[in-house]
């Protein structure tokens, strides 16, 4: 595209004129995308052409015409030619558009120019189309495809890209579209940019973050550790936990199971002691002369409640209220048989008279039965009295009850006393039995150890306060641990184990020592015979580089494994205290000395030096190539260098000569060959 716009054969023509200013018309127009190659088959060499005020001006140029094809146009005149033409043109097809509405310019005077050179000119969407419709066109009318194939009535045009204005307005078109995209990923660009900077500040965090990370995870390695250890303590207190929680929860389960069936119970006698009060209520209130047994089993069911207190001090809660109800439970069962007998015993009777009133006549069944009237009248007021007794006698009973309770509240602390000193009692009969048999087994007189204890030194209260003491002692052991044997058992196991350990530990440890000593032998041994070796090399190199002198290499310490080497240099001549006292090359053949030393070691089959006798002069650099002609039979010696003594001792030559810009070629020279061939 720049190649098109600097045409070297039009551009000295238009600078020569001063029309180099002038911008082409393809450079003012815009193109639907897609249609571009249309607009180049229809207007070819137009589209370079080049506006002008007015077309006269071009009549000097008759004598001095451009070398290449030229098309100048001016606004104006362009303008009225369209219009005129516009006027006179033939009518456009039915269902063709002019190919002027793909193009679009924002000059007026292009947009005329191009109405002008565009009329008549329609659009198909491909060639058959346009062939297929050719009929429709009058004269001077075309149709253009898309790819630029032109078809008029009586001939058809096939569009290539035959020169390099070819495709000139894709191109501008896309060179266009590249523009914004590249502004659009400046501002991404930009965007990365920023991202990057903030990335790297978070970058830089992220190692301050990982320097900080990895402390803590050196820290947190040491913790693992010690967890390690305490987790491999509690495994072993888990797994007895888990055997004793075992044993527990099957403890647990029967306890469960026997808890349920007792609940089970429960509710069963709960069910039947209200059944059983209902049918209690009743009887009680069928037979009210039946009041005295009723008292009488009242203070049946009182002694049930005073069992039932005696047995709440040494049973839990639940199994209380449990076997209290049953107790009731069985007292109305007993109550409610005896009722059922006196029913049948009152049936009885009721059946005996009945046979007896029965056997008697109306005369003295009405005697008997005013009588029985008047027996049954007394007997009601007698019951009515009963009944005003036994209401006063209940609460009489009632407030007996109250206080009874309220005493026996007072009680219980004197129960307990009572119940610890009966403990005591017991305590003191049990070490009065043991003190006896151990009297007895130690076969002491117990006269005269009784006649000690009441006159001697020893005193009762000494010897009961030492007696609680170590009774405190035991109590605070706590209680028997009745799997002590089978912990005891395991510890002992796990002891073992620990023991093997420990002793394949201790056993790694002393061979693991030994290995390390044995290695370090060694090591000492072979680095002594080492540096002894390299110090001969270089004792021995370095008169030959410096045409005299010493050098030594010196320990620095007693150990050797720990000690450093010194290199003691004295070139002939000199006595230096410091390495800065020698000069740069004699640094250098000092270096190379000891390099040399240090490869007579251990000899490798090639060998490459990289400009070493840059700091040399000739006779040092003289000296430095004898020493490696002298080790090149046996290793083969590849040096870089500049000095010419230097590249004497050589027998092959390779240079690398550049004599044209930017491009390196490599010449090699053998010695020997090139010494016959100037012999």
């Amino acid at each position: 595209q720049d190649k098109l716009q600097t045409n070297d054969n039009l551009q000295p023509w238009l600078d020569k004129h001063g029309l180099q200013h002038l911008q082409p018309l393809w450079q003012h127009i815009q193109v639907q995308p897609g249609w571009e190659n249309a607009l180049e088959a229809v207007l070819r060499e137009r589209l370079a052409a080049l506006p002008v005020g007015q077309l006269d001006m071009v009549k000097g140029f008759a004598s001095d015409a451009p070398a290449t094809k030229l098309t100048f146009l001016a606004a104006t005149a362009a303008a009225a030619a369209a219009n005129q033409a516009a006027e006179h043109a033939l009518p456009a097809p039915n269902g063709f558009k002019p190919l002027l509405h793909k193009v679009s310019t924002a000059d007026a005077g292009v947009q005329a120019i191009l109405a002008h050179w565009l009329a008549g000119t329609f659009v198909a969407d491909n060639l058959s189309q346009a062939l297929s419709e050719r009929d429709r066109l009058a004269t001077g009318q075309y149709l253009v495809a898309s790819d630029g194939h032109m078809v008029s009535p009586h001939s058809v045009s096939f569009y290539a890209n035959d020169n390099e204005q070819a495709g000139m307005l894709a191109r501008a078109q896309e060179i266009e579209n590249l523009d914004k995209k590249v502004r659009a990923q400046s501002l991404l660009s930009d965007d990365a940019r920023a991202n990057l900077a903030r990335a790297e500040t978070h970058y830089a965090g992220a190692v301050q973050q990982l320097t900080q990370l990895r402390a803590r995870s050196n820290a947190s390695q040491t913790r693992v550790h010690e967890l390690q250890v305490e987790v491999l303590r509690l495994t072993q207190a888990s797994e007895q936990a888990a055997a004793r929680g075992s044993q527990i929860e099957g403890d647990i389960q029967e306890l469960e199971m026997q808890l349920q069936d007792i609940q089970e119970r429960k509710a069963i006698s709960q069910g039947r002691f209200e059944e059983l009060d209902m049918q209690l209520a009743d009887a009680q209130e069928r037979h009210v002369q039946l009041d005295d047994q009723v008292i009488h089993h009242q203070r049946q069911l009182d002694a049930a409640r005073e069992q039932q207190r005696s047995l709440e001090r040494h049973l839990q809660e639940a199994n209380f209220a449990q076997r209290s109800m049953g107790a009731r439970q069985s007292e109305l069962g007993r109550m409610l048989q005896t009722a059922i007998d006196q029913l049948a015993s009152i049936g009885a009777e009721r059946e005996r008279a009945d046979s007896e009133l029965s056997r008697l006549s109306d005369a003295a069944a009405q005697g008997g039965l005013q009588d029985a009237l008047d027996l049954k009248l007394a007997r009601e007021a007698a019951l009515g009295a009963k009944r005003s007794e036994y209401d006063d006698l209940t609460t009489k009973l009632r407030s007996s009850d109250e206080r009874r309770l309220q005493i026996e509240r007072a009680l219980d602390p004197i129960r307990a006393r009572i119940t610890d000193m009966q403990l005591k009692e017991q305590a003191a009969r049990l070490g009065v039995a043991q003190y006896t048999q151990q009297l007895e087994e130690a076969e002491a007189d117990l006269s005269a150890v009784s006649q000690s204890v009441l006159e001697g030194p020893v005193r009762l209260s000494g010897l009961q306060s030492e007696i609680e003491r170590l009774h405190r002692d035991i109590v605070a052991l706590g209680a028997v641990n009745l799997a002590a044997l089978e912990e005891l058992t395991s510890t002992r196991q796990r002891k073992v184990f620990l023991d093997a350990q420990m002793a394949d530990l201790y056993e790694a440890i002393n061979t693991l020592e030994d290995a390390i000593a044995k290695i370090d032998a060694e090591t000492r041994e072979l680095l002594g015979n080492t540096f002894e070796t390299v110090n001969t090399h270089f004792g021995k190199m370095f008169p030959e580089l410096f045409g005299g002198g010493n050098a030594k290499l010196v320990m620095t310490g007693d150990e050797i494994l720990d000690a450093g080497v010194q290199v003691m240099a004295q070139p002939p001549g000199k006595k230096n205290q410091t390495i800065h006292l020698l000069s740069g090359g004699e640094k250098a053949l000092t270096a190379i000395a000891l390099v040399f030393a240090i490869f007579q070691l251990n000899p490798a089959p090639f060998c490459l030096l990289d400009e070493v006798d840059a700091p040399l002069d000739d006779a040092n650099t003289e000296r430095y190539a004898k020493l490696v002609t002298a080790m090149s039979a046996s290793t083969q010696f590849l040096f870089i260098s500049h000095n010419k003594i230097a590249m004497e001792m050589a027998k092959q030559l390779i240079g690398v000569t550049m004599q044209e810009q930017g491009v390196s070629r490599i010449v090699a020279v053998d010695m020997e060959s090139a010494a016959q061939l100037t012999a």
